[in-house]
């Protein structure tokens, strides 16, 4: 493989996370073709200097690195073999897919890309769109340990890689934080709530235990947002489901029994169910007072 900036990537996918992502990779000096299935994203990244690509085949042609940050295993499938990208690369190209999927896809498109002569690792993130945006993601890379040290030069702009396994496992990784990341945000939610209907402030409670055992990442952002009661869409509860579903399908595959992880699963698909899909999943606090209110009503 060629070294340092004449690496040529391929992004594909640049959306909310994809976007800053790509522009990160640009900054850093290295030749980046994007492709989106909303050409205006994409071209929103021609003033930094990426080459815009009308499909993904002809993004990746050339390309020795190809990102893909798609929205889960059936769109990752749809571009990569469908759409005319796997096809479109050259043998020794290496495709790292940060989209969040169920490990047993991600294992079958690294099967079928290594029949092309093609690496594949899988490396989803964790960060929000802030970490994208100043580089600082944690990424989890399941695939050959050797080829991940090999683009140290690629991740170095995104955030801190780590090699968590085989093929499969940086999805693993990735349910296991969306288990933590959802579960927490239902125990900051429920916190305040009991606080509140005590008759204490949400606000001081946040600021009071900051600092303590139960200060978190969650704690801080999303437990703000709690208390502005302003979620916003960065990190949209549908996604937040499709995760939960991903583990929960993976837990059954393994014989696990994960009764948290299925407690707050039924809350976020009752939330989607009732329109919450695009806000936040901070926004788990509207659903958890909904039941409350309807509760007390009875």
């Amino acid at each position: 493989m060629t070294t340092s900036k004449s690496r040529s990537i391929a992004f594909l996918g640049t959306g909310l996370m994809g976007a800053p992502m790509a522009r990160r990779l640009l900054h850093a000096g290295f030749a980046v073709t994007v492709w989106n299935r909303n050409h205006a994203k994409a071209q929103e990244l021609a003033g930094d200097g990426a080459v815009v690509a009308d499909t993904p085949a002809a993004a990746v042609e050339g390309a020795s690195v190809v990102f893909t940050m798609l929205t889960d295993g059936t769109a990752v499938e749809d571009v990569l073999f469908k759409q005319g990208a796997a096809e479109a690369l050259d043998t020794g190209a290496v495709v790292i897919d940060s989209s969040s999927i169920a490990p047993d896809t991600a294992r079958e498109h690294s099967s079928k890309l290594a029949e092309r002569g093609i690496a594949h690792l899988d490396a989803p993130v964790s960060g929000g769109v802030v970490g994208a945006a100043a580089g600082t993601l944690a990424i989890m890379a399941g695939g050959d340990a050797k080829l991940i040290e090999e683009l140290a030069d690629v991740f170095a702009p995104l955030g801190r890689v780590t090699h968590v396994g085989p093929s499969g496992c940086g999805q693993l990784a990735k349910l296991g934080n969306q288990q933590i990341v959802a579960i927490t945000i239902g125990a900051v939610a429920e916190a305040m709530l009991l606080v509140e209907a005590g008759g204490g402030s949400r606000e001081a409670f946040r600021r009071a235990i900051r600092g303590g055992f139960a200060e978190s990442r969650i704690l801080d952002v999303h437990g703000q947002r709690m208390v502005d009661r302003d979620f916003g869409t960065a990190g949209p509860s549908k996604l937040q489901l499709k995760d939960l579903n991903n583990i929960i399908a993976t837990a059954d595959g393994l014989a696990l029994a994960l009764p948290l992880t299925q407690a707050v699963r039924a809350e976020f698909a009752e939330f989607v169910e009732h329109g919450g899909g695009e806000t936040d999943h901070s926004g788990l606090l509207l659903q958890l007072e909904q039941k409350n209110l309807r509760s007390s009503k009875r």
